[in-house]
């Protein structure tokens, strides 16, 4: 087989249904399976791909989740670290439905507030919720702290 067949072929194996998440900025595969909760020891069939060759960003990762598709909340949390991803819903290998993820105007519930003093912190039955900002920042709005580097760590 030639160098140039090798380049242009498949480096993970296609799934007969689930969930494709691609174009995840690259080196980012592990931090998208962190936030969805998928370890080692979860039931799914996992394929990840990192830093891949791509002619739109140069690099990119790729996350294929065999029988599982991901729920608004579950793509709302990779838009907030891969805002580029797009999801793909697989059935019977083809893609059923093809999305480009958005961020959401309001981030509810998933997301811890870094100030210890703010009210979601504290015993009260308060959910956390942001404003999300331009270049992709975050505004408790209740305290308005604004989380602008590693969201990735408040994201529970």
């Amino acid at each position: 087989m030639s160098e140039k067949k090798l380049e242009e072929g498949l480096l993970i194996s296609p799934i007969r249904d689930g969930t494709v998440i691609d174009h995840i900025t690259g080196g980012e595969a592990l931090v998208v399976l962190r936030i969805l909760g998928i370890t080692g020891t979860t039931k799914e069939t996992i394929s990840v791909g990192t830093n891949v060759g791509s002619r739109i960003s140069g690099k990119k990762d790729i996350v294929k989740i065999s029988n599982r598709e991901l729920s608004k909340e579950e793509v709302d949390r990779i838009a907030l670290i891969a805002p580029n991803a797009t999801i793909n819903i697989i059935r019977d290998f083809r893609v059923f439905e093809k999305m480009k993820v958005e961020i959401p105007e309001k981030v509810e519930g998933f997301v811890c507030c870094p100030n210890p003093g703010c009210i979601t912190n504290s015993n009260e039955p308060v959910e956390s919720s942001f404003k999300t900002k331009k270049g992709g920042r975050l505004q408790c709005i209740y305290c308005d702290t604004i989380i602008s580097d590693n969201i990735v760590d408040y994201i529970i």
